[in-house]
């Protein structure tokens, strides 16, 4: 079955698909090895991964090349982030041909402005609607794979409030999304709201210290979110482990703590999978 076929089951089932953030092949290794059934390519993971925020600062072929380490990595469907589609309806499509060439199983579009910024970032801007749903007609018609996924992001709650955002999803569902995103929802009864006049499959921005509150993925299953995508926390996580290992180094202590928070030489090796590359190798040799 295809990764596109399988992310379509997936969000046909009751339970909410939970897909955590990465930004290189081995992070969505370790999503897939933890048993997760999606890993989503987050936009703003792979720019900061570069050193930059994630401000549109990044090319389209920059993002593709990372998609396509994560891609070869797996064998569970990647979400990916395409953010505006790098310009206009026709940038979209090129864009879409690019993603489904390297192998995702969906991604997102957003209504922003390009170059686009995180949305949980004040002073966000938006295009018109007519102008974003048919960047979302041009991304479907470039799609060779009928299963792929498209799901429309709106940014328009921070920007032009609660009602207008809901006319805006509508219009992006009638112009062909499979899913709906309303990015940045600030309270529970948003959330709620949201899934009741949105009878859309849905997808919601979940992560710790954002300014959308945490809601257990049963209780978004409830309300009709389909998926659940948790960009960053892995990132941060490693920001933090590498500050502490680089605290251990520059204490020349072998017994530092951060030291017991590392993986083994070992065990790193199982992660990657080195004994079945090198089992090919043998296989091949002459």
């Amino acid at each position: 079955m295809t990764t596109t076929k399988t992310l379509r089951e997936l969000i046909n089932r009751a339970q909410a698909l939970v897909a955590p953030g990465a930004y290189d092949g081995l992070g969505a290794r370790l999503i897939e090895q933890a048993g997760f059934d999606a890993v989503y390519a987050s936009g703003g993971a792979i720019a900061r991964s570069t050193g930059i925020p994630d401000l549109g600062l990044m090319s389209m072929s920059e993002v593709v090349q990372r998609l396509e380490t994560m891609v070869e990595a797996v064998n569970i469907p990647v979400i990916a982030d395409a953010d505006t589609g790098y310009g206009n309806a026709l940038n979209a499509q090129r864009t879409a041909k690019a993603f489904e060439r390297a192998g995702v199983a969906g991604l997102h579009l957003e209504d922003q402005q390009y170059p686009k910024r995180c949305g949980h970032y004040d002073d966000k801007s938006i295009v018109p609607v007519q102008e974003m749903a048919q960047k979302l007609r041009a991304l479907r018609d470039a799609l060779t794979d009928d299963d792929f996924v498209v799901i429309a992001r709106t940014d328009g709650l921070a920007i032009e409030g609660y009602e207008k955002t809901i006319e805006r999803a509508h219009k992006y569902m009638e112009a062909g999304a499979d899913l709906i995103f309303v990015e940045a929802p600030t309270s529970i009864e948003q959330i709620e709201s949201i899934a009741r006049d949105l009878p859309y499959p849905k997808l919601i921005n979940m992560f710790k210290g954002g300014k959308t509150p945490f809601v257990p993925a049963p209780r978004l299953a409830e309300l009709g979110y389909k998926i659940v995508i948790v960009p960053s926390d892995l990132q941060r996580a490693a920001i933090k482990s590498m500050q502490n290992a680089l605290e251990a180094i520059k204490s020349g202590n072998e017994y530092h703590p951060a030291y017991e928070a590392m993986v083994s030489f070992q065990d790193r090796e199982v992660y990657i999978g080195t004994s079945e590359y090198l089992e090919r190798e043998a296989r091949y040799a002459s």
